[in-house]
């Protein structure tokens, strides 16, 4: 019963979130940069096969300049697809709320010396929702830095 009763939630949550990066992209940016409760960019990568752009919702933090998202795909043990057209293309586009910007990811991994403070920045930023995404799979999960152009 309580799988049951989970397997519902992280249904409607992803409904949720699938909703609100759809609403985010239709009305360019007019709605959904905050309406989640914290910060969404719209990423947009090159697919490493396709070429095709692909748009995703992602919860952000700031540190300077630069943008950071995480790729977490909510705890999974397969990383978003997202993460796969970044290490094959790290240039980029971010959309945040109507403003949009040319960028350069940088993929930082748990042995990167500054993955530590960053990730602390990204998961207080997301109410320690990362925490508990990485308690759910071995694999480690990133933090990607988006500096604009």
């Amino acid at each position: 019963m309580a799988q049951s009763h989970m397997l519902r939630v992280v249904s409607f949550t992803g409904r949720v979130l699938h909703l609100h990066e759809e609403l985010y992209k239709r009305t360019d940016g007019r709605l959904g940069h905050r309406m989640i409760g914290v910060p969404t960019l719209l990423l947009r990568t090159t697919g490493r096969r396709s070429g095709a752009t692909r748009t995703n919702g992602l919860v952000y933090a700031r540190d300077g300049d630069d943008y950071l998202v995480v790729a977490s795909n909510g705890g999974a043990d397969r990383p978003p697809s997202w993460l796969y057209n970044l290490r094959a293309q790290p240039d980029v586009e971010i959309q945040i709320g109507r403003e949009r910007q040319r960028a350069t990811a940088r993929i930082i991994e748990p042995s990167d010396p500054s993955y530590e403070r960053l990730w602390k920045l990204v998961n207080a930023n997301n109410r320690d929702r990362y925490s508990a995404y990485q308690q759910k799979t071995t694999r480690p999960i990133p933090v990607i830095a988006i500096a604009p152009i």
